[in-house]
């Protein structure tokens, strides 16, 4: 969906064009070889891995307010071993435990505590200044 995306955003390569083509289901290495050769071919590099990953929590963020994702769903990946710079996402990250299961006995909150914590410091980390392009 985002190589259709940029393809209707003007960005416009080969492998961009045949990527935009393949299934959702397609293996993930795949995609992401792809997905870089694309970025190749438009002279566009990649973020550090921790500066990306960055950038990915302020989207998991802004999905969590928009009601795309719950806040269960922020606990089903290592986003509490993520590297932050900011305040606004110290607070998001300190607040996702290593799984959903995990709320009382690492947080001490009741989960319905932390759903409100954690979409009011989401609410923070999208309000606060972007941290680069991308963002």
């Amino acid at each position: 969906m985002i190589a259709a995306e940029a393809l209707a955003a003007g960005l416009d390569t080969p492998t961009l064009c045949e990527l935009a083509g393949w299934p959702r289901n397609a293996d993930a290495r795949d995609i992401r070889d792809a997905f870089e050769q694309a970025l190749a071919e438009s002279g566009i590099g990649l973020p550090d891995r921790g500066l990306a990953r960055r950038h990915a929590l302020r989207r998991m963020a802004a999905r969590l307010i928009d009601g795309e994702m719950t806040p269960v769903e922020v606990a089903t990946d290592d986003w509490w071993e993520t590297e932050v710079e900011t305040a606004a996402e110290q607070s998001f990250v300190a607040l996702i435990p290593q799984c959903d299961c995990c709320i009382e006995y690492t947080l001490g909150l009741d989960q319905q505590t932390w759903a409100v914590q954690l979409r009011n410091a989401a609410l923070a980390l999208t309000s606060s200044p972007p941290i680069g392009p991308g963002c």
